[in-house]
């Protein structure tokens, strides 16, 4: 015996049949509406200055950052030696030796 199973939205606004399903996010918590294609052009419309204005988030919910470039190690640790400064072959750089490079250049 086959069974056939029918899933009808509502719009949530107004109850009349919806288009789709709209999942959007507030305050970290996700929420789900079903509109027609009139109600969803209008949310749109309502959260497209906020959206235009906010940051996208990782799927792993990290907020990407733009970060601070930071000097090729192997032209500071020339430098550093050019310049009698201890520093060591190989790990992290201290963070003196690097604001003085910066510092020079």
């Amino acid at each position: 015996m086959a069974q056939r199973v029918v899933v009808t939205l509502s719009d949530d606004i107004d109850g009349g049949e919806a288009a789709e399903t709209i999942t959007f996010g507030l305050d970290g918590k996700s929420y789900e509406i079903d509109l027609n294609q009139t109600n969803a052009k209008k949310l749109r419309t309502a959260l497209a200055p906020y959206l235009d204005a906010a940051r996208k988030q990782s799927k792993s919910g990290k907020v990407f950052r733009h970060t601070a470039v930071t000097p090729d190690p192997a032209a500071v640790r020339a430098w550093a030696r050019s310049h009698q400064m201890d520093v060591p072959p190989r790990g992290r750089i201290p963070k003196k030796v690097y604001e003085a490079f910066e510092a020079a250049n």
